[in-house]
């Protein structure tokens, strides 16, 4: 089941859908976070044509994982950690699919990192043992995890690389049936592939993670992990369109912009 979130032409005002088919079924607030997810009986639907999808989710925090591929680590010239290596990337910079990546005057070296992404559903918090991570996920999107290398390196910390307005586009929908183990992530700009593996070769796999971070803060419904890039990140330019595509799921798409100073 795909889930989403939209606007239509009558109505500016964000709503959550369920997608069947060519169509688009409304949900409360409160329905689109069920673990399992079951439709609910609803109202008529909305041609998928015609609503505007907005990034599906809009998280408490969105937790990101460094390294998590070894050729990623290693193109980067860092070391594998014994640990999966946490940062926080600011719910301010979600945008949606279609939406533009903006270019910050700040840095002169922004690239893209193609991730799975896991939307928590329940509130998690301390798993246990004979806890299964995967029952508190909602399910799985999308999501490119721009990054300011530059502005990362020279800072040391990830937060300002991380967090410009539009640096991270999630979406297009959240699939609930998805097994996270093994399914291939690609980026690709301008139509080129930049970066494709499985998530079979992550070094912390999606409930380790889960478990992880719910010893370190409490995840919440609607949360966002971002697991981790594979190899091939590389540098996005003014007039690029930068593609992520998770198997199962679908195809975020995003065209970049430059900005300038004071806009």
């Amino acid at each position: 089941m795909k889930l989403c979130r939209y606007t239509t032409r009558l109505s500016d005002e964000p709503r959550y859908g369920f997608i069947e088919g060519a169509e688009v079924f409304p949900l409360a607030s409160d329905e689109i976070f069920r673990v399992p997810f079951a439709p609910p009986e609803t109202g008529p639907g909305v041609m998928l044509a015609d609503v505007t999808l907005l990034a599906p989710v809009a998280p408490s925090k969105i937790v990101c994982v460094g390294r998590n591929y070894k050729e990623h680590a290693a193109e980067l010239g860092n070391a594998m950690p014994d640990e999966p290596l946490l940062f926080l990337k600011a719910p301010s910079a979600i945008i949606g699919h279609r939406d533009a990546i903006e270019l910050p005057p700040a840095s002169a070296r922004v690239e893209h990192e193609g991730e799975l992404a896991v939307v928590i559903g329940r509130q998690a918090r301390r798993l246990a043992d004979a806890d299964n991570p995967l029952d508190y996920v909602l399910g799985y999107a999308c999501v490119n995890d721009v990054t300011a290398r530059d502005l990362q390196r020279k800072d040391v910390q990830f937060t300002r690389a991380k967090s410009f307005d539009t640096f991270c586009p999630v979406g297009p929908y959240i699939e609930t049936d998805l097994d996270p183990l093994d399914v291939q992530v690609t980026t690709r700009v301008n139509g080129n592939v930049c970066q494709q593996a499985r998530t079979s070769a992550m070094a912390f796999p999606v409930p380790f993670l889960i478990r992880y971070i719910s010893h370190i803060m409490t995840l919440q419904p609607g949360d966002l992990i971002a697991t981790g890039t594979p190899a091939g990140v590389g540098p996005l330019l003014d007039g690029d369109t930068c593609e992520v595509e998770v198997e199962g799921v679908g195809v975020l798409r995003n065209p970049v912009r430059a900005t300038q100073a004071g806009s």
